[in-house]
């Protein structure tokens, strides 16, 4: 995704709901709108100082706001290869297990990185603090009650299962959701289409830390086998884990919550 500077043209490279992103200078990308928040640049310069993890490089953020919602414009140094699930299929099996073994690395990595004092209380928030709005932890109640302990996120995936007419089935969902004294810093949302490789299955860049903050131990491994289209990835992923969790319960209230 090299840009020549005498045939430069800006373009888009990602237009979902609620961040535009679109390369408008050789090298420099622009990502704007209200899913561009103050917790991913938070995330970003965690990241940056404490883990080698490679990431856009943030070179400046702003805020506005627009029908009451506050927006953020972030302009980002451009990463270098492709997509992972655009590419993925035309990897052998060696290359698509080291990738998952980086991956889990990156992970681990993540994990090191220290909750700043300032909200070192909390059991789960994201990466500035403010709380997540998975669909799993989103509170029922504004303004959002904090999450303090295990016990308090457990009681939030619990509340949202049964508004969301979970009740109506038979299992008795706090008995098999996971439980976790570790609370570790996690990107949240690690994806096929938020991985960067080169042509060898590199990684060169992990892309939107918008979910990233800290939460249960289990909580990345949760997220990265959501169901999706990326089958083959999740069962390379699965099968290169560290260590083993149960996801059960998890993966009952989300048969309720999407």
């Amino acid at each position: 995704m090299d840009e020549d500077d005498t045939d430069f043209q800006p373009r888009i490279l990602s237009n979902q709901s609620g961040a535009v992103v679109r390369v408008i200078d050789t090298g420099v990308v622009q990502k704007r709108g209200d899913r561009v928040t103050r917790s991913e640049e938070a995330a970003l310069r965690l990241v940056k100082e404490y883990t080698r993890v490679p990431l856009p490089e943030l070179y400046t953020a702003d805020y506005f706001f627009k029908d009451g919602e506050e927006h953020g414009i972030f302009l980002m140094s451009l990463v270098d290869g492709s997509p992972l699930h655009v590419v993925w299929e035309g990897f052998d099996n060696g290359t698509k297990e080291r990738i998952c073994h980086e991956l889990w690395g990156t992970v681990r990595q993540l994990r090191q990185i220290p909750r700043p004092p300032a909200f070192g209380h909390l059991y789960q928030c994201l990466a500035d603090g403010s709380p997540s709005s998975d669909i799993l932890l989103k509170d029922l109640n504004e303004p959002s009650s904090p999450i303090l302990t295990d016990d308090d996120l457990q009681a939030r995936i619990y509340k949202r299962y049964l508004h969301h007419n979970g009740g109506s089935f038979p299992e008795n969902l706090p008995s098999i959701l996971p439980r976790s004294s570790d609370s570790v810093f996690t990107h949240g949302d690690l994806t096929p289409r938020n991985i960067m490789v080169d042509s060898a299955g590199r990684i060169t860049g992990i892309l939107d830390w918008e979910n990233a903050g800290w939460y249960p131990d289990y909580w990345e491994y949760a997220n990265i086998m959501k169901p999706s289209k990326d089958g083959d990835w999740m069962a390379w992923m699965d099968s290169t884990k560290p260590q083993e969790w149960d996801i059960t319960g998890i993966r009952k209230a989300r048969r309720v919550l999407f």
